[in-house]
């Protein structure tokens, strides 16, 4: 629904990445609401763990100062609850890793998620091949499952994913973890997207490195229908935690300047 009617607008989807609770639990509400005020289509947000493996430097560090104010797991639902009230439209996903989803029970935690209005999960350490519990829990309590394609996927994983991914695809810009580091070349990234076009994939979006507007463009004219950037805004947050209004002021022009390039491209 939300990619038909950006469509219809020759949009394409901007999602911002958050670590919530970073770097405090107020701080954190009021940066969801500016991503929301200013351009934000669905919001991506990471529960704090103590170790990100699929994040870099900037987003580990958040996490970390997430986790020293001991924003926790209810904690992280609670935010996520106000949003939810707020902002009743905005799809939202969260990004978090297993041992999160097992501490609580997975079919506890999915119910939980479920009862707060959350569209989807991205487990980001669990493989697609040991998924079948998760996505049977997920299927059962109306909540999508994501899964990462890489930029180099071969056909046999590009159909078990486009099995699994409904409602969008996340593409990574290049192996690793996410930051502010060279993306792969698009013309290698075409041909994992071919093959996501040809066997009929849902809306592709892609993530890890976008960190300049100019970007943004470049990367949607390759049949990309969105984008996720995290460590841009989390460089922000970590650069003035001494200073909100400033902080504040510098995320909503990103926002806005990031949200101004996904329009008139897409159809």
């Amino acid at each position: 629904m939300l990619f038909k009617k950006l469509s219809s607008k020759k949009e394409c989807c901007f999602i911002p990445f958050v670590v919530l609770g970073d770097p405090s639990i107020d701080i954190s509400i009021k940066i969801i609401d500016i991503l929301v005020k200013n351009g934000a289509d669905a919001l991506e947000l990471g529960m704090p763990f103590s170790d990100p493996i699929a994040d870099g430097l900037t987003i580990q560090k958040a996490h970390l100062r997430a986790l020293y104010n001991k924003v926790s797991i209810k904690k992280c639902f609670n935010i996520i609850e106000n949003i939810r009230n707020k902002y009743t439209n905005i799809p939202i996903g969260i990004l978090t890793y297993a041992n999160l989803v097992y501490h609580k029970k997975i079919s506890i935690f999915y119910s939980y998620c479920s009862s707060i209005g959350i569209d989807s999960i991205l487990i980001a350490d669990l493989p697609i091949e040991e998924s079948n519990f998760f996505k049977k829990v997920a299927d059962k309590y109306q909540i999508s499952s994501i899964f990462i394609c890489p930029p180099d996927a071969k056909t046999s994983l590009v159909k078990k994913i486009i099995k699994v991914n409904k409602e969008y695809t996340y593409l990574v810009s290049r192996p690793g973890v996410t930051g502010i580091q060279p993306l792969y070349s698009q013309k290698l990234l075409f041909k994992t997207i071919q093959k996501l076009k040809k066997y009929k994939s849902s809306p592709i979006i892609q993530g890890f490195g976008i960190y300049k507007s100019y970007q943004i463009k470049e990367i949607l004219k390759n049949g990309i229908q969105g984008i996720i950037c995290g460590s841009r805004i989390v460089h922000i947050i970590e650069k003035n935690i001494q200073n909100n209004t400033k902080m504040f002021i510098k995320i909503k022009k990103v926002i806005k300047k990031f949200k101004n390039e996904t329009k008139n491209i897409c159809v």
